[in-house]
């Protein structure tokens, strides 16, 4: 038996090495030339120390002078996000720039997003303090930094997003898609979002490219800022397809809002498991009209004596 499945193992290995050989985009085999995802997911992570500096810390580094320790945390992360940045730039230029010119164009890209952090950390510190303000769940400002998935999930987008303003190819949304992975919630880093944004537990929220919002905006899980349709493909690349959501809305869990002309006016509340491809007023609620509910008794659930029927009931929608 051992000898039919080394032969046929030998047999299916030269099957799918012949299939590599067909030229199409997936039996590409220059791995060093393409940005490393496990390497772009920790550069990630460390940029929370840089962010957060009391909260991600090193704690294999004993380093108590601030600067020192920004210092350690700020070389090593722009020097392998430089060559991160080099190798997308490369992989996906069809300008033909000469090695020289790419290498020039990532440390000056490099250079322009560690000098946007400062921007990037007002932006979060409004965001935490959105959370603060709008979960009576929440207890302090360390539990929001150090637990919340809404804040991991954003702190990343605003990462992910300047570097997507930077014209930065593929890595932004490597960074999405890991904070998607750890969160389940999905936004693209093409999509601009204003200050005191919170996100509320979180899970299934999807926030499309071309996606605007405003100021002190809140949603909760499920929400999804789309676009009406994909079947144009390609020809909507650069299109506004997904809506605008105006300062001081609120979006409550399971709502859909689709489409680039779609925009929602300052104030507004949307309730939950609406699905809107119109632009709403301003301080407009929106909201399905209630389903009826039948209650009936639930028999024979329980043999006890003391049973209470009366209390045996459930819902039906």
């Amino acid at each position: 038996m051992a000898n039919i499945i080394k032969r046929g193992i030998e047999g299916a290995i030269q099957n799918i090495l012949s299939d590599y050989e067909k030229g199409r985009n997936i039996d590409k085999l220059d791995a060093f030339r393409q940005p490393d995802r496990r390497l772009i997911t920790e550069l990630t992570e460390k940029l929370f120390r840089v962010v957060f500096p009391g909260f991600f810390r090193d704690k294999s580094y004993r380093v108590y002078n601030v600067k020192n320790s920004l210092s350690l945390a700020v070389e090593d992360i722009a020097y392998l996000l430089n060559k991160q940045i080099a190798i997308a730039l490369r992989y996906n230029s069809n300008t033909g720039a000469d090695e020289k010119t790419v290498e020039e164009q990532a440390e000056r890209i490099t250079l322009e997003f560690f000098n946007g952090i400062p921007k990037i950390r007002d932006y979060i510190e409004t965001d935490v303090q959105a959370t603060m303000d709008g979960d009576p769940a929440a207890y302090s400002e360390d539990e929001i930094i150090s637990s919340y998935p809404g804040i991991h999930a954003i702190t990343i987008h605003r990462l992910a997003h300047s570097l997507h303003e930077l014209n930065v190819p593929v890595l932004p949304r490597i960074m999405s898609e890991f904070a998607h992975s750890r969160t389940g919630i999905d936004i693209h880093p093409g999509a601009k979002i204003g200050k005191y944004f919170f996100i509320d537990h979180g899970t299934g929220i999807v926030i499309g490219e071309t996606t605007v919002i405003g100021d002190n905006v809140k949603i909760y899980q499920g929400v999804t800022l789309g676009a009406l349709s994909t079947q144009g493909g390609r020809r909507l690349q650069n299109v506004k397809r997904h809506p605008t959501i105006e300062d001081n809305v609120t979006i409550y869990s399971g709502a859909s809002i689709l489409g680039g002309k779609t925009v929602i006016g300052k104030g507004a509340v949307i309730g939950g498991n609406v699905f809107i491809t119109k632009s709403v007023a301003p301080y407009t609620r929106i909201s399905v009209k209630n389903q009826e509910l039948r209650y009936d008794k639930e028999r024979n659930i329980m043999n006890a004596k003391d049973f209470d029927e009366d209390s045996a009931w459930f819902y039906v929608i």
